[in-house]
């Protein structure tokens, strides 16, 4: 159900399932369009040591951008901090979900959230809420959506990307599944895992019915979708670094399955036309 708080934050609630319930957004007239606008997807699950100084960060970055935090029922209460900062800033949504229910059902559960507002942004980024996506490179994908790009990836392994932080095995095993997802792809793509993403509004309008990754292989998917219906694709290096506070959420099983996603989709993906 859709409520309009007192604190400026509007509260989606979703059932076990994912579904959202009455996700008609047409009261949101706080939330002002602006040329060019731009929504800003925070999936997040225990991340109070992080959340507030990251939201602060990103409005300093970009003060007219909606950020939409997914928080699937954090125990350590980072819906609270939203909520808090909603009371200090216009533009901040928040989506509760009932429990963890993967990286995959987070983005698309916040691309149909955006999407039903009564003006949705042109824009949509997601990004990581630990830090290890720094909003100062927010400008720099933007600015490359605008040139007409449908899908801008903030790419670790292109030229000029970097990673801090992470062991040497971690680098291997992810430039590894980045080769293989390229084959896939049959185009030279550096980074297709990379969760620093910007979409336009048109691509998600296209491809939201399309979209059913649990977790991680989300990112495969949504880059597949892009080749197979001709939107552009570029990507923007950017200093990727490894979290600072919190624990990692990627699981041994999410990676299992992120790795057969990459295998079962591999024929008929490489036989697209």
């Amino acid at each position: 159900m859709l409520h309009q708080l007192a604190f400026k934050v509007e509260k989606f609630t979703l059932s076990e399932s994912g579904n959202p319930k009455d996700m008609n957004c047409s009261s949101a007239n706080t939330v002002a369009r602006s040329k060019r606008s731009l929504g800003i997807i925070l999936p997040t699950y225990c991340e109070v040591d992080n959340i507030e100084s990251l939201i602060r960060e990103i409005k300093s970055v970009r003060s007219d951008a909606l950020i939409m935090v997914i928080d699937d029922s954090s125990p350590d209460g980072t819906a609270k901090v939203v909520e808090k900062l909603a009371g200090e800033y216009n533009k901040i949504l928040l989506l509760k979900r009932p429990s963890k229910l993967g990286l995959g059902t987070a983005i698309t559960d916040g691309f149909r959230a955006v999407l039903s507002l009564k003006d949705p942004p042109e824009h949509i980024i997601t990004m990581d809420a630990d830090y290890s996506h720094d909003p100062k490179s927010i400008p720099n994908l933007i600015a490359t959506a605008e040139r007409g790009y449908d899908l801008v990836i903030g790419s670790r392994y292109s030229q000029g990307g970097k990673i801090v932080g992470w062991h040497i095995l971690r680098q291997i095993i992810s430039r590894a599944a980045n080769l293989i997802a390229s084959a896939m792809v049959g185009m030279r793509i550096h980074d297709c895992t990379s969760g620093f993403r910007v979409y336009s509004k048109e691509y998600i309008e296209n491809v939201i019915g399309c979209l059913h990754s649990q977790t991680y292989e989300i990112q495969i998917e949504t880059v597949k979708q892009a080749w197979m219906r001709g939107f552009a694709l570029d990507e923007v290096p950017i200093k990727f670094e490894n979290r600072k506070k919190g624990k990692s959420k990627l699981t041994r099983a999410e990676f299992q399955g992120f790795l057969s996603y990459i295998v079962k989709t591999n024929l008929p993906f490489r036989n697209q036309p």
